[in-house]
């Protein structure tokens, strides 16, 4: 491998040839050689957002020449297009300030925008700090750039996620809505309702669970920069801040705000936590949606087995013919590690001394896996699982009518106790609960089917 020789301000670093990152980038990915988890892309591309936002609020303000806004502008886009992926390398297990990654960012712009002046034969040079840096501080643009990625995910890929597996369950909802089946609470049988009613709870979930999320996320939009080192907002100009945030959401389309307390913004992560915590509610709901899926499919002979749902693959190595609810799984595996995610973003936040929180990478690392994981699950989950579900009709009417707990129809005619005696009776001699109820002499065959009516025993203005 060839090296060139970088500099910074502890010396001399050999740097591959063929890498647009600098001395500091080469010195974080020799002295952190933790772990495999990179620090993610969603991040690298917000913070170079930020940094064409910067360069070109700082030309604004008169102390960025043309020639260097406009290179560095051409240097983010091309960043941005995902010419330059290769060359991100720095772990999430760096200093707790993404110093770091901000400094990767800061080299890899440089280098490229000053190939660029060169090609314009421009005698100007840019420097990763002076210019790219220019105004900022890793402390107030690392807490940015975790915002900016942060929304934008939440926005691009998790909403349209939720949408696709709410659509689907609507669809479910409105076809099974006059199919009536056997309800259940503690896992015992109760009263009837539909299986489009049932459903409809699912799709409620998921409704409810997008505009906690979205209401959180607004918090997100609130943006660090302009706080530099501590938050006083040294070197740089009063109206930086603000002049970055119109620039961002001019490049984004996502209404950000320079925040009205930096202080407060270098060192709490509260608006990360308050955001997962609505994840982790859409996590609650999907492993109860995933669980209640496999346990209706269960079967197809010895388990409840009133849904089916498609058979993706072949679900045994040694028992031939065995399908198995395979995205059920994949989905309650991933609610498993979004509340794994919650506890560390929650410690991490806690972890906030004077000035700075400095756990910020293990922060933006959790929440952007929560986010990516739930979306991606749920796509593959309405996909390859809920588009296919279809009710087992014969079955759905089977436990309808073997159930004992129709016997509740009868609470305004007979009482409570009496009922429980019919119900009682029916379960003790294994007999239907039409043939109890007539043998305790309650109830004649007439009135039974007056009274005992599943459909009347379902509201379908509810769901």
């Amino acid at each position: 491998m060839q090296f060139r020789i970088e500099k910074d301000t502890l010396g001399e670093m050999k740097v591959p040839v063929d890498k647009y990152w600098g001395a500091q980038t080469q010195r974080s990915k020799e002295n952190f050689k933790i772990g495999s988890e990179k620090m993610p892309m969603e991040v690298i591309r917000a913070f170079v957002q930020l940094k064409k936002a910067a360069a070109v609020a700082n030309h604004n303000l008169g102390k960025l020449s043309d020639a260097k806004k406009q290179a560095i502008v051409e240097a983010c886009d091309e960043v941005l297009e995902g010419r330059f992926d290769d060359h991100f390398p720095l772990v999430v297990w760096q200093t707790g300030s993404g110093t770091q990654s901000n400094m990767n960012v800061n080299e890899v712009i440089a280098r490229r925008a000053n190939e660029i002046l060169q090609k314009n034969e421009s005698k100007e040079h840019i420097h990763p700090n002076d210019d790219i840096n220019m105004s900022q501080s890793s402390n107030d643009t690392f807490p940015t750039a975790m915002h900016i990625a942060a929304y934008s995910v939440i926005q691009e890929k998790l909403i349209p996620a939720i949408n696709k597996l709410t659509d689907t369950f609507l669809q479910k909802e409105n076809e099974f809505m006059d199919i009536i089946k056997i309800g259940r609470t503690h896992l015992q049988d109760a009263t009837p309702l539909t299986l489009g009613q049932e459903i409809s709870g699912w799709r409620a979930m998921l409704e409810k669970s997008k505009k906690m999320i979205h209401e959180s996320a607004e918090h997100l939009l609130n943006l660090a920069i302009g706080g530099t080192a501590v938050g006083t907002g040294i070197n740089a100009d009063p109206t930086f801040g603000e002049k970055v945030a119109q620039e961002l959401k001019n490049l984004t389309g996502f209404p950000f705000r320079s925040s009205n307390n930096k202080f407060h913004a270098l060192t709490s992560h509260d608006e990360i936590v308050h955001v997962h915590g609505a994840l982790k509610a859409l996590a609650a709901d999907v492993m109860k949606i995933a669980n209640d899926v496999r346990w209706l499919a269960s079967g197809p002979r010895s388990g409840i087995g009133e849904i089916s749902i498609p058979a993706n693959e072949p679900g045994s190595s040694i028992m031939p013919g065995k399908v198995n609810p395979t995205q059920s799984e994949a989905l309650t595996m991933v609610a498993t590690q979004v509340f794994g995610n919650d506890a560390t973003i929650g410690f991490a936040a806690s972890q906030g001394n004077f000035e700075l929180n400095v756990f910020k990478p293990v922060i933006i690392y959790n929440f952007l896996q929560s986010v990516n994981l739930l979306a991606d699950s749920l796509i593959s989950f309405n996909t390859n699982c809920a588009v296919g579900i279809e009710p087992n009709k014969e079955v759905i009417e089977e436990n309808v009518n073997r159930s004992l707990m129709l016997v509740t129809a009868l609470n305004p005619y007979i009482g409570y106790e009496k009922a429980a005696e019919i119900a009682k009776l029916a379960f003790k001699e294994g007999s239907t609960l039409k043939e109890a109820a007539i043998k305790t002499g309650y109830v004649t065959e007439e009135q039974y089917h007056q009274w005992i009516d599943p459909k009347k025993m379902v509201n379908l203005k509810n769901g």
